[in-house]
């Protein structure tokens, strides 16, 4: 028999999904699977409920949620054996758009059952985990002006990105990386695992889960038309044609902001305010094992 347990937002994607005990036991029958189901309730309290959930022993935890609640619940999995399922109701739904897992309820229920795993690589800045992608510079203050907005849509994402563009102020910061230190003022440092960012955007089209690197985009202090073509060449998924990014295969960087006593991030679609002025971000190989097709 099968121990799955479900963690559910209740909330994502504006609260339009049901999922209950008695809709998933249409799908799991008694005989072969145990089913346990909690809902998360606020931020972070997926991580509480999946310590729990793993002192029980399951086979599968699935992730009910967005990016977000996927997150938080696969940062408890890395470098265990429990499976982590992905039930996409959220609102960007990047990381299980690159694992090809459909926003159709019932089709990712089907993936769950057949219990197809692959291992895929995490990330790691100082010690949180993110499996889709982590940025500082403009990319934090996205994230932080669009968690202040009421909707999860594109259009407030990208209300918040022009107004994140148009106050944002680039801070100097020590990058480490690949054997060599930049000085540098980035606008954009980003840090991706996914080829995927959701909203079907991307930074970083060629990134892989499983190939050992993360994927850096980094952009430096450009004015104002510059920032509005980087902007298009993003919704284009072009961005690799704006000729001031540099683009490198990284497994570790260490960055500094010696004008900073906190730094502003985003990790995986949430923002952070991390209590220093130094991180470190590092791969973990094949650490998290993943439901998919």
């Amino acid at each position: 028999m099968t121990y799955i347990h479900f963690i559910v937002n209740p909330i994502s994607g504006k609260g339009k999904h049901s999922i209950t005990k008695e809709f998933l036991e249409h799908y799991f029958p008694e005989t072969d699977f145990r089913l346990e189901i909690d809902y998360s309730n606020y931020k972070k309290h997926a991580i509480d409920l999946t310590k729990k959930a793993i002192s029980q022993k399951p086979d599968i935890i699935v992730a009910c949620g967005g990016d977000g609640t996927i997150s938080e619940i696969a940062s408890q999995l890395v470098n265990t054996n429990i499976k982590l399922g992905i039930i996409p109701v959220g609102s960007g739904n990047g990381l299980a758009s690159n694992l090809d897992i459909p926003k159709n309820i019932t089709q990712a229920i089907e993936i769950i059952k057949k219990q197809k795993s692959v291992a895929i690589d995490s990330g790691r800045v100082n010690q949180h985990c993110f499996f889709s992608n982590m940025g500082l510079g403009i990319d934090a203050m996205i994230i932080k002006k669009y968690e202040s907005t009421e909707k999860r849509t594109l259009s407030a994402y990208v209300n918040a990105s022009l107004k994140a563009s148009s106050q944002y102020k680039p801070q100097k910061a020590i990058l480490r990386y690949n054997g060599k230190e930049h000085f540098v003022d980035p606008f954009l440092l980003f840090i991706s695992n996914s080829n995927e960012m959701g909203y079907n955007m991307s930074l970083t089209p060629k990134a892989s889960l499983s190939d050992g690197y993360l994927d850096m985009l980094y952009v430096p202090r450009i004015g104002f038309l510059e920032k509005m073509f980087f902007g298009g060449l993003v919704v284009a998924k072009q961005c690799e044609k704006f000729k001031k990014a540099e683009h490198a295969m990284i497994q570790s960087l260490s960055a500094e902001l010696p004008d900073r006593i906190f730094t502003d991030v985003q990790i995986d679609g949430e923002y952070h305010r991390l209590e220093t002025n130094k991180i470190q971000v590092d791969i973990l190989p094949k650490s998290l094992n993943v439901l998919v097709a």
